[in-house]
């Protein structure tokens, strides 16, 4: 949804995220709604000698599940926080994995979203599922 990527709080946002980018996490949003973030497991993000660590697929189940939310509010020019989010690790994340994160709105409400994330490896395992809750207010209050 190239329209969607040239929004300037879109830009503002790919700008300033620079936990994303430090993380090495990359994202499309092929409807509003909907978002598929994807983030390769490298030596940085490791715990142990061949597992990430949790709050390396947590940062990424925020990123995507926020990215979901954000897509469905940015038409009113709003950004989203994070209020709450529940994850379960289902199977680590291996050095060299490529994690893809997929999201989608369960409701919306006139401030509050709900949202369902999944993160998958390459060879469609089950990494890790989430819920989210995310408030959404006026983007000049986030600096936007």
């Amino acid at each position: 949804m190239q329209e969607y990527r040239n929004h300037p709080i879109v830009q503002g946002y790919i700008k300033a995220n620079r936990f994303g980018e430090l993380l090495g996490m990359k994202f499309d949003v092929p409807s509003p709604g909907h978002v598929d973030y994807t983030m390769e497991i490298t030596e940085s993000h490791l715990a142990t000698p061949i597992a990430a660590h949790g709050g390396s697929i947590s940062a990424l189940m925020d990123a995507t599940m926020g990215v979901c939310a954000l897509s469905q509010v940015i038409s009113d020019n709003k950004v989203v926080s994070t209020i709450e989010m529940k994850i379960s690790f289902v199977t680590p994340g291996l050095l060299g994995d490529v994690l893809s994160g997929t999201a989608e709105i369960v409701k919306t409400g006139k401030h509050i979203l709900f949202v369902e994330g999944k993160i998958v490896n390459q060879k469609g395992g089950i990494v890790a599922i989430a819920t989210g809750t995310f408030n959404s207010y006026p983007s000049e209050k986030a600096g936007f």
